[in-house]
């Protein structure tokens, strides 16, 4: 089952900022630019939080992840040009 996750960052070198935000553009969107909206499952996130231990410095830099539940998510509110991607549907024919 897929888990929503509003994903924070505070990164103190270019690089590892770079490299981290590389990454969660593999897995979602960007909301702002050190916030992203991740769909994922619990096996992927585990692997993601691996991955994200491989590029930041725990004792200089943080990482917040906040799962959001369907009901809550579907609750959010926008104002001025805030967008959040539209649900994306897939349809397989068998």
């Amino acid at each position: 089952m897929a888990l929503t996750l509003i994903v924070a960052y505070d990164i103190t070198r270019d690089n590892r900022r770079a490299k981290l935000a590389a990454l969660l553009q593999m897995w979602g969107d960007r909301l702002q630019y050190s916030v992203f909206l991740i769909s994922i499952t619990d096996d992927d996130f585990a692997q993601l939080r691996d991955r994200i231990l491989d590029i930041i410095k725990p004792e200089e830099d943080s990482v917040f992840f906040l799962r959001q539940c369907q009901s809550c998510w579907k609750a959010h509110h926008e104002i001025g040009q805030a967008h959040t991607a539209p649900e994306t549907l897939y349809w397989a024919a068998l």
